[in-house]
């Protein structure tokens, strides 16, 4: 008898949770939020690597304007700013912008004049300082080089990038706003399928709790279905997404900026992201048996 019980038992869960394949939208639904949380989260990263690396590189380095309309004055003064900066404490490396350099940049917004001597352009000076507190030994050039002449200006690279900078970083932040309420997505999405799976199977969970099952060996068998769609989902998902972000990175390189070439994952980004479908189907396995317990407890 009690052998023909547990027959009973092992077919009712079989037909509760039947083996071998996943079937049904569940995985599918799981696939897709997982693309677009892997997507998302790339995004965030990516972005984060490039702002720091921006920042970074830019966070040492000025430029000093030499403002004078004589060509003549221009170029004594600014040998004189070469010579004074060789001497600073603050500063690591002078490099003055080639004439023909500039002349280049500018001819496609002043047209080919810029290199008649009308216009006066003023000479360009590339410092590099020394690590440590940016600011304030861009300020200390500032008083020192004001002793030379008022016609000199300093500007630190990172204050044209300021505004660019501001906006990755909100992205960034938009992206894991994105990663957060794709969460919560897959979660209500785990909580309709529990309670649809509960409530389709309200005969079978009735015999079940005649056979002596309590509420919790009940749960397990849910829990283990939507484990294997999580599974099932969260890896499909997660597949597609690194293509996507392994041609994109593609694209991105090929364009030659630096700019697009610093939007780049380092191996510790990539781990983050290899721990989203475990995070996903964890998150889907603890919202399935929280769902179908709670169930099971009103249906009592």
């Amino acid at each position: 008898m009690a052998g023909g019980n547990r027959r009973s038992a092992a077919a009712a869960r079989h037909r509760l949770l039947p083996a071998g394949r996943v079937a049904g939208p569940m995985p599918w639904i799981i696939a897709i939020m997982m693309f677009l949380t892997v997507l998302a989260a790339a995004a965030g990263l990516g972005l984060g690597t490039a702002v720091r690396a921006m920042s970074a590189d830019l966070a040492g380095r000025a430029t000093v304007q030499v403002v004078e309309a004589d060509a003549q004055q221009r170029d004594r003064l600014s040998a004189r700013v070469q010579q004074a900066l060789r001497g600073n404490r603050d500063v690591r490396h002078v490099a003055p912008v080639p004439a023909a350099t500039l002349a280049q940049q500018l001819r496609p917004w002043l047209g080919a004049d810029v290199t008649s001597g009308d216009l006066p352009i003023p000479a360009l000076i590339d410092v590099s300082l020394t690590p440590g507190d940016a600011a304030a030994k861009v300020d200390g050039l500032r008083r020192s080089l004001a002793a030379l002449s008022p016609s000199l200006r300093v500007e630190p690279h990172a204050a044209f990038l300021a505004p660019l900078a501001g906006l990755l970083t909100a992205l960034g932040w938009l992206s894991g706003g994105l990663v957060l309420l794709m969460g919560l997505a897959t979660g209500a999405a785990v909580v309709l399928a529990a309670r649809g799976a509960h409530d389709s199977h309200r005969t079978t969970i009735e015999v079940l709790h005649l056979m002596g099952a309590t509420d919790v060996q009940i749960a397990r068998l849910f829990q283990r279905r939507i484990a294997l769609d999580a599974t099932m989902g969260g890896a499909l998902g997660f597949s597609f997404a690194v293509l996507v972000i392994l041609l994109i990175g593609a694209r991105l390189s090929a364009t030659g900026s630096q700019l697009m070439g610093a939007v780049a994952l380092p191996w510790t980004s990539w781990a983050l992201l290899a721990a989203l479908p475990i995070a996903g189907i964890l998150l889907s396995t603890l919202t399935g048996r929280w769902t179908v317990l709670r169930a099971l407890g009103r249906s009592l």
